[in-house]
């Protein structure tokens, strides 16, 4: 094969990296979008009429 030695250790750890990376990279992509969530949220309710605000919180509170 060329001279390459590929050891059990070094797939066990090339696996291990390669989940890490996968889990990092999902948790950062879902902590990103969260915030892009929010941002939108406070910009769309900052075009909000004071009418359309305070009907908005009267159906968040429930009543």
């Amino acid at each position: 094969m060329g001279g390459i030695d590929i050891s059990v250790i070094g797939i066990f750890i090339a696996v291990v990296t390669g989940l890490g990376s996968f889990v990092l990279g999902r948790r950062m992509r879902a902590k990103r979008a969260a915030k892009k969530r929010a941002k939108e949220r406070i910009a769309s309710q900052a075009g909000e009429t004071r009418q359309v605000r305070r009907a908005r919180e009267r159906k968040e509170r429930g009543g």
